[in-house]
C-alpha cells in the first residue's frame, strides 16, 4: 500500500465538481457533487442518533435498496435536520433534480447535508446549484480539492486522503474526504466523509469493510462529546480498476480493508484535530490493557475529558486529571501500576511509574506538550490489548463558535 496525493477522484472513473448556490453562506463555495462514470456498489455507516436527519434517512433506503449508484450531491449551511416530511421532500428533489441532469434514476443519486439544524433548504438555489456542477464534472486533482473545500463548515481546512494497493495485478485506489470540526462523538462513523475506490467487489462485502473499519477510526474521535444528526459515511466501488471482482474474504479482501483504514484513519485524525478552536490533536494510546473492550473505554474517557482536554491547551502536564478519566471509565484495573508518557516531535517524557510521579522536569514536559499534535500513553499493565483514540484541546474559541453558530 503506497500513500498518494489525491482525493476522491483518484480512483479510476470517478469526478467531482463544486459550486456556490447561496445556500446559507455569501461568496464561498457551498455544494458539491461526486459522480461515477459507470454504475458502483455503495456501502454507508450512519448516525445512531434517535434524531436522524431526512439525508440520514434517504441514503439509508438507497443504500440498502437500490442496485447500484452514480452520484452524491452535497451541500453546507443547512443540514436539512429536524424538517418534517418537507425535509424528506428535499431529499427526493434533489436527487430528481441530479437525475435528470445526469440522466441516471433518482435512487441511484445519494444526498448529504452539513450545517444548521431546524432551518429548510432553499430548493430553488439547490436546483440551480446542481445545475451549475453538472457541466463541470472533472477527474482532475484541483476538482476534488475544490468539493473538500466546499462542503466545509466551520472546518479551518478541507480533508482529503488516497492509498493504492494492488489486487490480481491491477492497481487499485482508494480515495476521500470529509468535513467535521463540532458536533463530534460518532457512534458509528463521524460527520459527513465520503470514499471512492474502482475496486470491483461485491455489495455485502463493501459494506461489512467499512463496517469493520468505523469502529477503529471515525468511532475512537471525539471533539466535543456531541453526536450529530447527521453523521454519514459513504462508499463507492465502480470496479473500473479491472481486477476480479471480490466475492470472498481473502487475501485481496484483507488487502483492501488495510487501504480503506488507512484514509479513514488519516481522515478521522485530520477531523479530530481540526476541532472547533483546536490548537492540537491530542492522542491517546492505551497499551497493555486486559481486553481491546477495556482498552478503547479508557482511550475515550481520557480524549473526551474536560479538564484533560484544557490542560493540553494550557501545555500543563497535569497527569492527575488523566489517571481520574481512567478511573472513572467503568473499567477495573490497579492504579498502582499505571505508568503515564507523554510523546510529541518535542520529545517524550515518562510522567509517572507505578501510579507515581517520577520526578519528571515540568519544563521538560511543558516542551513536549507545546506542539501542534500530542500524545499521552496509559501503559495498564494488565494484558496485551490495546487501543488508540483522537480529539483536540479544548480552547476559549470553541465557546466563541458555538455561542453564535446559527447567525
Amino acid at each position: 500500500m503506497e500513500k498518494i496525493d489525491g482525493g476522491v477522484t483518484a480512483a479510476k472513473g470517478f469526478l467531482a465538481a463544486h459550486t456556490a448556490a447561496g445556500i446559507k453562506y455569501q461568496g464561498r463555495d457551498d455544494m458539491a457533487m461526486i459522480y461515477s462514470k459507470v454504475p458502483a456498489v455503495a456501502a454507508g455507516t450512519f448516525t445512531r442518533n434517535v434524531v436522524k436527519a431526512a439525508p440520514v434517512k434517504w441514503d439509508q433506503q438507497v443504500v440498502g435498496e437500490s442496485p447500484f449508484v452514480r452520484a452524491v450531491v452535497m451541500n453546507a449551511g443547512i443540514a436539512n435536520a429536524c424538517t418534517g416530511q418537507e425535509g424528506m421532500g428535499y431529499c427526493k428533489e434533489t436527487a430528481d433534480a441530479a437525475g435528470s441532469a445526469l440522466g441516471i434514476p433518482s435512487q441511484a443519486v445519494l444526498v448529504a447535508s452539513t450545517g444548521v439544524i431546524g432551518m429548510q433548504l432553499p430548493m430553488d438555489r439547490l436546483r440551480a446549484g446542481i445545475g451549475a456542477m453538472v457541466p463541470k464534472l472533472e477527474d482532475t486533482r484541483q476538482a476534488a480539492a475544490a468539493a473538500a473545500q466546499a462542503i466545509m463548515t466551520t472546518d479551518t481546512h478541507k480533508k482529503e486522503a488516497a492509498v493504492t494497493f494492488t489486487v490480481d495485478g491491477k492497481t487499485v485506489t482508494v480515495g476521500g474526504m470529509s468535513k467535521g470540526s463540532g458536533m463530534i462523538h460518532p457512534n458509528m462513523c463521524t460527520m459527513l466523509a465520503f470514499i471512492t475506490t474502482d475496486l470491483a467487489i461485491s455489495h455485502e462485502l463493501l459494506q461489512e469493510a467499512l463496517s469493520s473499519v468505523v469502529d477503529d477510526t471515525y468511532n475512537m474521535i471525539s471533539v466535543d462529546g456531541d453526536t450529530s444528526t447527521n453523521d454519514t459515511c459513504l462508499v463507492l466501488a465502480n470496479g473500473m480498476a479491472g481486477n476480479t471482482e471480490i466475492t470472498e474474504k481473502n487475501a485481496d479482501y484483507q488487502a483492501f480493508v488495510e487501504a480503506l483504514f488507512e484514509v479513514n484513519k488519516t481522515l478521522a485524525k485530520m477531523m479530530a484535530g481540526d476541532g472547533e478552536g483546536a490548537t492540537a490533536l491530542f492522542e491517546v494510546k492505551v497499551i497493555n490493557a486486559s481486553s481491546k473492550a477495556e482498552a478503547v473505554t479508557l482511550a475515550k474517557s481520557v480524549v473526551t475529558s474536560s479538564l484533560t482536554k484544557a490542560a493540553i491547551y494550557g501545555h500543563d502536564a497535569n497527569w492527575g486529571r488523566i489517571l481520574c478519566a481512567l478511573g472513572y471509565a467503568g473499567v477495573d484495573f490497579d492504579p498502582e501500576k499505571v505508568d503515564l508518557y507523554f510523546e510529541s516531535s518535542n520529545g517524550r517524557l515518562k510522567i509517572i511509574e507505578n501510579g507515581v510521579a517520577t520526578g519528571y522536569s515540568e519544563e521538560e514536559a511543558t516542551k513536549i506538550l507545546t506542539s501542534d499534535a500530542v500524545t499521552a500513553i496509559c501503559d495498564m499493565k494488565q494484558g496485551d490489548a490495546e487501543a488508540t483514540a483522537w480529539g483536540c484541546d479544548l480552547t476559549y474559541d470553541y465557546v466563541k463558535i458555538n455561542a453564535d453558530y446559527r447567525s
